[in-house]
């Protein structure tokens, strides 16, 4: 089908931007959002969505246990809020779900006989197979399976998307304007979303911890912590920028900074003698295997 298309650009990576308007609010607009759960995940896509004007707080209802979060939620952004998951997804045209996956079984048994206005079913759930989904939700088939990550939270996330067979254009569209309220979206294939979790799922997490290491190099040189932090931060930031706004591999980039025999060069060889490149490789193959294991780990129990 087109809809679940998927071209290779330069380098063979199977990934792709998907393509449409930034917001075609008819896709969106009137529409009944139910989220089941409320933590840091729902809480990004509803302040991208009421951001964007894609919606309106009375359309939007999210369930969470804690009392603390509901009031939270409820006060910040209008929407109704509830500890039921079930009055959650009542009704709802979409249902987005942002809870753990060692507690999705046991969500999805409750939510099972709620759905009966067979709404778009979306998780984030780390790990966890659109097969699960259906074996829970044998009645519901507009199911896709979506992996985020944590700059969601100030608008620059980068979502994954995996779409079962009988998935339509338009539900592809209405996930895609749903996780663009907070970045960009691509679709891979669901064999893919292991190393997405890998890369950009655990990645800000490494970046962290360049920046905070790049933040103590300066502190070394003798650099204030405050403005050692500052210039670190900006420069992960202004160097990522490059990348994606001039479409120059990063090879060439980083040549272009690293003059012959100058102090980039320098500090890039002390790069390559801490084996930087290839520790980073490594994390992603680390945390892609732990993805695989952890998914394989909940298939046991089917």
């Amino acid at each position: 089908m087109d809809n679940h298309s998927i071209t290779t650009p330069p380098g063979g990576c199977k990934l792709r931007r998907l393509e449409g308007p930034p917001y075609n609010r008819a896709m969106l607009t009137g529409r009944q959002i139910g989220f089941v759960g409320g933590g840091n995940m729902a809480e990004a896509l509803v302040a991208g969505l009421l951001r964007n004007g894609l919606t309106t707080p009375d359309r939007l209802a999210v369930s969470d246990p804690l009392g603390s979060r509901r009031e939270f939620l409820g006060r910040t952004f209008g929407v109704v809020v509830t500890a039921d998951n079930r009055a959650a997804v009542r009704g709802a045209d979409i249902v987005v779900l942002c809870v753990e996956p060692q507690v999705l079984d046991e969500v999805l048994r409750e939510l099972a006989p709620s759905l009966d206005s067979h709404p778009l079913m979306i998780s984030v759930a780390a790990g966890y197979p659109l097969s699960r989904m259906r074996h829970h939700l044998p009645a519901v088939n507009r199911l896709i399976r979506a992996m985020p990550n944590t700059p969601s939270a100030i608008g620059e996330g980068v979502m994954a998307m995996s779409l079962a067979p009988d998935v339509s254009s338009e539900d592809r569209e209405t996930a895609r304007q749903l996780f663009e309220s907070v970045g960009v979206a691509v679709m891979v294939e669901e064999r893919l979303l292991d190393a997405v979790t890998g890369l950009s799922g655990s990645g800000p997490a490494y970046v962290f911890g360049m920046i905070e290491a790049l933040a103590d190099g300066g502190v070394l040189a003798g650099l204030p912590r405050s403005t050692a932090q500052l210039l670190a931060a900006k420069t992960v930031a202004g160097a990522a920028g490059m990348v994606l706004e001039q479409g120059e591999h990063p090879a060439v980039l980083k040549d272009r900074v690293a003059s012959p025999g100058g102090t980039t060069i320098a500090g890039l060889n002390e790069l390559e003698q801490g084996r930087l490149r290839a520790t980073l490789m490594s994390a992603v193959e680390a945390a892609t295997q732990r993805s695989q294991e952890l998914g394989k780990t909940e298939n046991h129990h089917l």
